[in-house]
C-alpha cells in the first residue's frame, strides 16, 4: 500500500461485481474511504465490506438503481455526512443487453440508454456542487472501445457509452474551473463474469483482435483509475484512454 489517495473519500457506482469491485479493492489498498453501490448483490456487497473494512470504517455500500436521480443525490448526500466530503466519483455501473438494431424494441434501448448514460449523469449532477463548492475533485466513467467503433448487436449499448464521452467533455470544461478534472476509461475485452459467459467462439474472435494476445483484468482497469484519481494526474483532464491490449486499433 502506498497510500496515493490517503485520507481521500472514493463513491463508486457498481462495486460489487467485476471491474466495480476491483477499484473499490484498489481504493482501499490506497488508503482512501470508499462508498459504493449495488444494485441486486447485496450479499457480494456486504460480504466485500467485511472482507475490506477490517473493523476501520472505511467502508460502506448503498442499494441503488443509478436511473434513479433522487436516489443519487441521496448517496452523495450520505457519503458527505458520513465522511466528511468527497473528493472522486468513478461511474462504473453499467449494463447491456445485445440486439440487433431491427430485433430492438423500445424497451431493451431505454433500459440501456437509463443505466449507462442518465447513471452517469445522475451521479455527476448529485457530485458536482461538492466538488465546486472545496474546489478540487475528480470524476471518472467507465465507458468502452465500442463506444468509440461500434459493435455489431450493440447499438444500444456504443451509443450510451458514446454519450458519456460527450457528458464528460462537456463536464471537464464546466468544472475545469473549480480544479476538477473528469476523464474517461474505455477498457476492451477483460475478464469479467460477463465475458467468461460468452459463447466461446466470440470470445476468441475478440482475443484475435488483441494485439498483446491476452484478455485484460478488472485489476489492470483498477490501476488506470487509481492513476487518475491521484493527484499524479492533477492536469489531466477531458481525456479519453483506451486500456484494451491494442485491440482497438
Amino acid at each position: 500500500m502506498s497510500g496515493l489517495l490517503r485520507g481521500k473519500t472514493a463513491l463508486v457506482t457498481g462495486g460489487s461485481t467485476g471491474i466495480g469491485t476491483a477499484i473499490v479493492q484498489a481504493f482501499i489498498r490506497e488508503d482512501s474511504n470508499v462508498v459504493f453501490t449495488h444494485y441486486r448483490d447485496k450479499t457480494d456487497a456486504d460480504a466485500i465490506v467485511t472482507e475490506l473494512s477490517n473493523g476501520k470504517g472505511n467502508i460502506e455500500t448503498f442499494q441503488a438503481d443509478v436511473e434513479d436521480f433522487g436516489r443519487a443525490q441521496e448517496i452523495v448526500d450520505k457519503t458527505v455526512e458520513n465522511f466528511g466530503s468527497i473528493d472522486i466519483l468513478v461511474n462504473n455501473a453499467g449494463a447491456n443487453n445485445d440486439k440487433v438494431i431491427w430485433k430492438m424494441d423500445e424497451e431493451v434501448w431505454d433500459e440501456i440508454i437509463a443505466t449507462n448514460l442518465k447513471g452517469a449523469f445522475n451521479y455527476m449532477r448529485a457530485a458536482s456542487p461538492v466538488f465546486r463548492e472545496k474546489k478540487t475533485g475528480r470524476i471518472i466513467t467507465i465507458s468502452s472501445i465500442n463506444a468509440l467503433r461500434g459493435k455489431f448487436g450493440q447499438a444500444n449499448y456504443a451509443a450510451a457509452k458514446a454519450g458519456t464521452i460527450g457528458l464528460s467533455k462537456s463536464v471537464a470544461k464546466e468544472l475545469g474551473r473549480s480544479n476538477v478534472t473528469v476523464n474517461v476509461v474505455c477498457p476492451g475485452l477483460i475478464a469479467t463474469k460477463m465475458v467468461q459467459s460468452m459463447p466461446e467462439d466470440f470470445k476468441q474472435q475478440a482475443i484475435a483482435e488483441i494485439v498483446l494476445g491476452q484478455i485484460g483484468t478488472p485489476e489492470d482497469v483498477a490501476e488506470l483509475i487509481v492513476f487518475l484519481a491521484s493527484d499524479k494526474a492533477r492536469h489531466i483532464t477531458g481525456e479519453v484512454i483506451k486500456i484494451d491490449g491494442g485491440q482497438y486499433i
